[in-house]
């Protein structure tokens, strides 16, 4: 069951929200689907969540399906509950780097990936741990203007932190062998980083792994795109590679620790998927095997809802990065 939304006791941080809050919370009556997931569309004020254990660092991702439209659906609310120590970004749509007081005093360290078509894609990696290197791009792809906007690598004493937003296949599959092209440069990409460091890569992967990572599998196989024998395969070939990389697999940790669960961190706007429940699991945390069990929580926030059509997903990991 998806978990139970809970009341929190965050501060409002100006009058003006004090005066705003009942309004928007008398909008946000608790109204639940059968299945437990909210029927409302904008995320409510008070959210709570388990305390940050000691000693770990927490790291959020979140497909916001555009930064500015999630800003004004409540986006604060989500970060300030969550407090993460790194938050990964994917779709933001963003023209040119966000002046946001709130960001900027909670993460001190931002890095923003833009795209080069106006509101399209986007990543960013918001850190209150300074990194040893930034990189934007991914080595080898013959389209570094493709690039723009989806990927982002940042190197930590102990790991690559890679955030990105994975093409997708596209519409009737049109787009298939342009990210067919990014995920073999990506594998080789990912392989050469943890040859150095291990490496944990999140955000939207844009590929539903196997058939319990989505709510429907039989009709999408191979005609929708994220649900491809092309997409599934590249997927598994980096978390088991084989003879000839088997000292750098890597560790789809939620499904690791699920194995027969099925949840979910996108659904459609249409046809009222979210209270159907009728949604694929694209979001992920993938590490390199040697650091699983560093890894102490992994979660997928599906109580938050309206501010994108995605959920955030969340891990501590233990020590600092």
């Amino acid at each position: 069951m998806p978990p139970k939304r809970t009341q929190s006791k965050r501060k409002a941080e100006s009058d003006s929200e004090v005066e705003e809050a009942p309004k928007r919370q008398k909008k946000q009556a608790d109204v639940v689907g059968d299945n437990g997931q909210p029927t409302n569309k904008v995320l409510p004020v008070n959210i709570e969540f388990s305390p940050k254990a000691e000693g770990t660092t927490r790291i959020s991702a979140w497909n916001v399906c555009g930064l500015a439209a999630s800003q004004k659906k409540g986006f604060k609310y989500y970060v300030e509950a969550e407090d993460p120590d790194v938050l990964v970004l994917s779709e933001t749509k963003v023209n040119n780097e966000p002046v946001d007081p709130a960001l900027s005093s909670r993460f001190p360290h931002r890095y923003w990936s833009i795209s080069s078509t106006k509101t399209y894609a986007g990543t960013a990696i918001l850190s209150k741990q300074e990194p040893l290197s930034v990189d934007k791009t991914l080595p080898g792809h013959p389209d570094p203007a493709y690039v723009k906007g989806r990927i982002i690598t940042l190197e930590f004493p102990t790991c690559y932190l890679i955030a990105t937003y994975v093409p997708n296949a596209g519409e009737k599959l049109k787009n298939m062998e342009s990210k067919k092209t990014w995920n073999t440069h990506f594998e080789k990409y990912i392989r050469d980083l943890d040859k150095k460091k291990p490496v944990i890569w999140t955000g939207d992967l844009n590929v539903a792994p196997g058939e319990k990572d989505l709510a429907k599998p039989k009709p999408n196989w191979n005609k929708t795109p994220g649900y491809t024998e092309a997409e599934t395969s590249s997927f598994a070939s980096i978390l088991n590679p084989g003879e000839e990389h088997k000292e750098h697999q890597f560790v789809d940790v939620w499904r690791q620790r699920n194995p027969d669960d099925k949840k979910y961190t996108y659904w459609s706007y249409r046809f009222n998927c979210r209270l159907k429940y009728i949604g694929w699991r694209l979001d992920m945390f993938v590490l390199s095997q040697r650091i699983v069990e560093k890894a102490k929580m992994c979660e997928m926030r599906d109580e938050i809802y309206g501010a994108s059509d995605h959920c955030p997903i969340v891990m501590e990991i233990e020590g600092s990065l």
